[in-house]
């Protein structure tokens, strides 16, 4: 099989490029729990690959969407890797080939600019939430269907639609269940009224950004358009983000002096992610935050 997907990345490569490419080697990388990652060493030079025969068919398609959109937001500031091809899972394994960016050791400098970078993605915005289609936190399909109100979206596109994806899955009981309820009715009395659409990563924590030769570097994006402060909880969720960061986000686009009596709420999302595809403490970690708020 991964025979085959090299000769596929090969002809994929070659119809972008206009040159015939030749994969030399290939050496496997670390640090993705649901792909296949590998370095490859090809006749014009390295990219980077993931592929995968086993998870959601267009994953690789939307991942590739989703860092044009944080290059395009980023305007160079943050380093965003090339999309030079990415192909579906059907018959055969789906792939995406990136730039291959070379890490290093932080150097000073670096937090400061990853929270300018972000700050100014964060200033990309739309008239609307959501995204052009649906794509993926983790495994976990996102509905990105269009909402004028932020309230609704993160009631019904976040919250219910992975309450209901939960159900079906490992379900929580009637009373927990109703414990939810009550917190989707509330969510319009928590969450300002008036919230610009900005385009997040959807799913920042320490380990999908690197520091790279080039500077700090995005990977692994859930792109959607968003309130920011919606990033925020996968930021604050796991740590690995220094006071740095924050201060030179805050230079730029300052957040609401109030923004962390939200970020509990926010974190809900990602806390019930974690139960819907792990299990375990999650479950009561996510009905704690709700009963905070109901």
């Amino acid at each position: 099989m991964f025979n085959k997907v090299i000769k596929s990345v090969e002809a994929h490569l070659s119809d972008k490029t206009n040159e015939i490419i030749t994969v030399v080697s290939s050496n496997k990388l670390g640090g993705g729990c649901i792909n296949n990652a590998l370095k490859l060493e090809t006749n014009i030079g390295p990219f980077f690959l993931k592929w995968n025969n086993a998870e959601r068919t267009d994953m690789f398609l939307c991942e590739a969407e989703g860092l044009k959109e944080l290059g395009k937001a980023s305007k160079g500031y943050l380093k965003i890797p090339e999309v030079f091809c990415a192909k579906d899972i059907d018959s055969t394994p789906g792939f995406l080939v990136l730039e291959y960016l070379e890490p290093q050791n932080i150097v000073d400098g670096d937090d400061e600019k990853l929270g300018r970078g972000l700050a100014l993605i964060h200033q990309y915005a739309n008239d609307k939430f959501g995204f052009q289609n649906h794509n993926y936190c983790g495994a976990t399909e996102q509905n990105n269907n269009w909402e004028r109100d932020w309230n609704v979206f993160y009631a019904e596109n976040r919250l219910r639609f992975l309450l209901t994806l939960i159900q079906s899955e490992r379900p929580f009981s009637f009373s927990e269940q109703n414990l939810f309820e009550r917190l989707l009715l509330k969510i319009p009395d928590l969450i300002p009224a008036e919230s610009c659409p900005v385009l997040i990563h959807g799913d920042l924590w320490s380990g999908n950004y690197m520091t790279t030769k080039q500077g700090p570097a995005l990977i692994d994006p859930a792109v959607y358009y968003a309130d920011r402060e919606m990033e925020f909880a996968i930021i604050k969720m796991f740590g690995g983000f220094s006071q740095k960061f924050y201060d030179a986000y805050n230079e730029v686009n300052p957040l609401a002096k109030d923004w962390r009596s939200r970020n509990s709420l926010y974190q809900l999302y990602h806390v019930l992610n974690h139960y819907y595809l792990f299990g375990g403490g999650y479950g009561s970690q996510a009905l704690s935050i709700a009963q905070q708020f109901v």
